[in-house]
């Protein structure tokens, strides 16, 4: 991979950081956005169980199906058949056996063309990272906040404050990297930690609300586009107000229909 060549499989992720390029991650849950996102230079594509959130309107991630998942991530590949695509693995679909989770990752490859799944967890989930990533399914890693175990970690709040929390997060993103994990997503956690774990770490950290010294960012599209503008956590950016320019384009449209301005002749046969 030369230097301004976008990432092509997960192997280009660790060469990425040993160059200092920063990754580019963004969520991405269908065709439309997908071509965006890729004409844009965006270097992977997140299948994120956050669209059970964000698109079917749910409070947590905790109901998203696997089925839901492939549906998405077949349309974001559709959409952009070259960008290097990851899908995550919804509660459940990992954790009651390492049997079970290596077929239903199998199928989200076989079924999606993703090159790459997520999935939660630490030191409990290295012998499931090993036994998928020994059968060719590459894994990413996701340590601090993770939306799975919401009610476990008594909602969405900053992780690992005190050194002992810190060092148990450390020993997780060890364990992920030994397991053959080729990133790891740090969600919530305070800055100077994540700077500690990235630099420990071989492989890339993808940072969310974790400050500046990981390896690449990671946000929702809807979130850092402005169209949940109820959504306002202190580590996200909005990077444009697509929610009101189109909420503008559909009053106009209201407008117009009601007034019979539109359809006007030039939109006639």
């Amino acid at each position: 991979m030369n230097a301004d060549a976008r990432p092509s499989t997960v192997l280009d992720l660790p060469a990425m950081k040993a160059a200092g390029r920063r990754i580019v991650m963004l969520t991405c849950y269908d065709a439309v956005f997908a071509r965006l996102l890729d004409q844009a230079g965006v270097d992977v594509l997140l299948v994120g169980d956050s669209l059970n959130q964000v698109i079917a309107g749910e409070e947590t991630t905790l109901s998203a199906t696997l089925d839901q998942m492939i549906y998405h991530a077949a349309a974001v590949r559709r959409g952009a058949p070259r960008t290097l695509m990851m899908v995550d693995l919804p509660f459940l679909t990992y954790q009651v056996s390492i049997p079970e989770a290596i077929r239903n990752a199998g199928r989200v490859l076989q079924e999606t063309g993703a090159q790459c799944v997520k999935l939660e967890g630490g030191r409990p989930m290295a012998d499931t990272v090993r036994a998928l990533v020994d059968r060719g399914i590459p894994v990413m890693g996701h340590l601090g906040l993770t939306p799975q175990s919401v009610h476990a970690l008594g909602g969405y709040r900053v992780q690992a404050r005190d050194e002992a929390h810190a060092q148990q997060l450390l020993t997780d993103a060890y364990a992920l990297q030994d397991a053959g994990a080729c990133a790891i997503v740090l969600e919530l956690v305070p800055a100077a930690l994540a700077r500690r774990v990235s630099s420990a770490l071989a492989i890339p950290t993808i940072g969310i609300g974790a400050g500046a010294g990981c390896d690449g960012q990671v946000l929702v599209l809807q979130d850092m586009l402005g169209l949940n503008p109820g959504f306002a956590p202190r580590f996200l950016r909005k990077f444009a107000d697509v929610g009101q320019v189109a909420g503008d384009g559909v009053k106009e449209y209201v407008r117009t229909v009601k007034s019979g301005e539109y359809p006007g002749p030039e939109h006639t046969f």
